[in-house]
């Protein structure tokens, strides 16, 4: 069961995922995750109340169980197949841990330093929370779909607009990591 549980090596994974968007390429559908928030929103009426839900979401049905897949996938991964730990550089693990006092970096698949009860009892780190939130909402919406989304799907679509998205997602996770986030914590 090895090689269920242990990460697929890159030779692996990249071409099952050159499959997958192959196949969907083939049958005439295009893959993304962020846009099943407009198709979930309209199956339950939003379109009575905007324009913009107002569209043919069944056509789109088949998405939304992708998503319900990822989230019995990922709950069954993080609670059957793993022991909710990841392997991580430990330089990394010893820069979180004296830069930011994350201590449990490789120790617990969600560090209680950010994931906890008490982390988000903090108004700066609900705040925090919030505007990234609504930044990258914002954002996906803006550019038409996630970083995924255009980074998969779009390049794989050869699609110019899915290639500046990812540069601009890159060179924005650039600034954000090494100019902003230090001014912030």
């Amino acid at each position: 069961m090895n090689w269920i549980y242990d990460p697929w090596p890159w030779y692996v994974a990249g071409p099952l995922i050159a499959l997958i968007m192959f196949l969907l390429l083939f049958v005439g559908k295009q893959f993304g995750m962020s846009s099943n928030l407009r198709t979930a929103c309209a199956a339950i009426g939003a379109g009575k109340a905007s324009d913009f839900f107002n569209f043919e979401w069944k056509a789109e049905r088949w998405n939304l169980m992708v998503v319900l897949g990822a989230i019995i996938g990922g709950f069954i991964a993080s609670n059957y197949m793993s022991d909710n730990t990841v392997e991580i550089n430990p330089e990394i693990a010893r820069q979180l841990a004296t830069d930011y006092n994350i201590t449990s970096a490789g120790t617990s698949y969600l560090p209680p330093e950010l994931f906890s009860t008490e982390a988000i009892s903090h108004p700066f780190i609900v705040i925090i929370l919030l505007i990234g939130g609504g930044l990258v909402g914002f954002g996906a919406r803006y550019a038409g779909g996630c970083t995924s989304g255009h980074a998969i799907s779009g390049l794989s679509n050869l699609q110019l607009p899915s290639l500046i998205a990812v540069i601009g997602f890159f060179i924005g996770g650039l600034v954000m990591v090494h100019l902003v986030y230090p001014l912030i914590f």
